[in-house]
């Protein structure tokens, strides 16, 4: 058995812990379900069992312990989390009141000198400093560095796990410890390479690990749990990590199924996940996917999908002048298996990159999607059209109070300045009121919804066109 097996688990009285490799669900909201499968020696009757290799982060009341194969039934009698691992503030508040030994320099020499911890400052609120009698003197914070005296063998070094069990009979047991940790969390990344010539695209997903858990995972058996899993929020500790590592690992398939109302990933590959480091694996890759470019106008929208909230605006003469030039370039692909993806795509960032004519990746935009299942069409904003402006104005505002009439008049006008032609949707919200009739439209219109409508304008290189309507609301 390995020394780290030994230290990790200790079952007081002879018998001891051994371990197999740990398996993972790591969920997106930066918590895990660990499970460990341990082999205890247990004798029949009462057994006080302790074990160490766990995370910082641990949640103490989230702690299952199991038997694995039924064959020897265990009660759980007692179970206690020890956190208090041992540190230099610890060990000056077990030494309080009592005269230890401090390594203090002097004409840049060390010195050996005794002094008394009058008060050790642990656990006594932020900014308390230990206080230190030395030489007939009081002090405040330390002299020096303290001197302890050597550790004893059931001194805690880290995190714990204690359990009194009673077992039905001795021997062996094979056992499940589960619990749920912070500090363990996935997100996906996608990286989409766009062609000039015309709208394929490559599509790489990618899952990056992050473990600032406070222990290294090794051979571990790694799922992913997409999608919104409720979770009580409660605040846990700040833990110091290691320095982040970035790697990027070679691809281990990943297979998908559904589970519950969520999505699981499984690796198919063994991951070895350390204390603060960041990993990354490629979890689907797609060649000539259809991602087309759409540019839309919606003048009177500062920014993309601005919501339009209901109100009263019947009277507002103020309402819908305001305007903006900005045409909103966007990419939308369905996700289909015909489109050669077809898979649930987890929430993440979407980066967009195309290639120039020197074939060099040029960046050219990024936005998140949230979780898309099979066949949903997924639409991002990359950015603005620097050569397709548009220009909204509205020609004319009356309103008929006795007769609960409003007429209402806009002009749009698109241009388009690029050598290539383009197709701009104009988009219209018309939430003066729920009942509302079109007029005098200069173009056939969409009515995508109760309050929005669509034009689609054809513009040639370096062609402007207007698009007039009229729109009346009634009440």
């Amino acid at each position: 058995m390995s020394v780290k097996t030994l230290v990790a688990a200790i079952a007081l009285g002879g018998s001891v812990m051994a371990q197999a490799s740990p398996s993972l669900t790591i969920y997106n909201g930066n918590f895990a379900v660990v499970r460990d499968q341990i082999e205890l020696a247990l004798n029949k009757g009462s057994n006080r069992v302790q074990y160490q290799d766990i995370t910082q982060q641990l949640e103490p009341d989230s702690v299952v312990l199991r038997s694995r194969d039924g064959k020897v039934q265990i009660r759980i009698l007692e179970q206690n989390y020890l956190a208090n691992a041992v540190n230099e503030s610890l060990l000056l508040h077990y030494f309080e009141g009592k005269t230890i030994d401090f390594e203090v320099f002097r004409d840049q020499k060390p010195v050996v000198i005794p002094g008394r911890i009058v008060r050790s400052g642990f656990n006594a609120g932020d900014g308390a400093t230990p206080i230190i009698e030395m030489e007939g003197k009081t002090r405040f914070g330390l002299p020096g560095t303290p001197l302890f005296p050597a550790l004893k063998d059931d001194t805690l070094l880290k995190p714990t796990l204690q359990w009194q069990l009673d077992a039905s009979q001795s021997g062996k047991t094979p056992l499940e410890l589960a619990y749920i940790t912070g500090g363990l969390g996935w997100k996906a990344d996608y990286n989409i390479v766009a062609s000039e010539k015309n709208d394929k695209v490559r599509l790489n997903g990618w899952v990056t690990f992050t473990n600032s858990a406070g222990k290294d995972f090794t051979d571990a058996t790694v799922k992913l749990m997409a999608g919104d899993v409720n979770k009580v929020q409660e605040p846990v500790p700040a833990y110091k990590a290691r320095a982040m590592v970035m790697m990027a690992e070679a691809a281990p398939a990943v297979t998908e199924k559904d589970f519950d109302e969520f999505h699981l990933y499984t690796l198919q590959n063994k991951v070895n996940l350390l204390n603060g480091e960041t990993k990354q694996v490629e979890f689907v890759s797609a060649s000539d996917v259809t991602a087309s470019k759409i540019y839309v106008y919606d003048g009177a929208a500062g920014h993309p999908f601005q919501p339009f909230y209901v109100r009263d605006y019947r009277h507002d003469p103020n309402y819908g002048t305001q305007s903006n030039s900005k045409v909103w370039v966007m990419r939308e692909f369905r996700n289909s298996k015909d489109n050669q993806l077809g898979i649930p795509l987890p929430k993440g960032r979407v980066r967009f990159y195309q290639q120039d004519s020197d074939q060099q990746l040029e960046f050219i935009g990024e936005n998140n999607i949230d979780h898309t299942p099979t066949d949903e069409t997924v639409r991002l904003y990359t950015g603005n059209a620097f050569d397709v402006v548009g220009q909204r104005e509205r020609t004319d505002f009356q309103t008929n109070t006795s007769e609960n009439r409003i007429k209402e008049s806009f002009r749009i006008t698109v241009k388009n300045r690029k050598k290539e032609s383009v197709t701009v949707r104009v988009v219209e919200h018309l939430t003066r009121w729920q009942q509302w009739t079109l007029d005098k439209a200069s173009m056939e219109s969409t009515k995508k919804d109760a309050s929005t409508i669509e034009f689609n304008v054809p513009l040639k290189a370096n062609e402007e066109k207007v698009v007039s309507y009229t729109v009346h609301y009634s009440w």
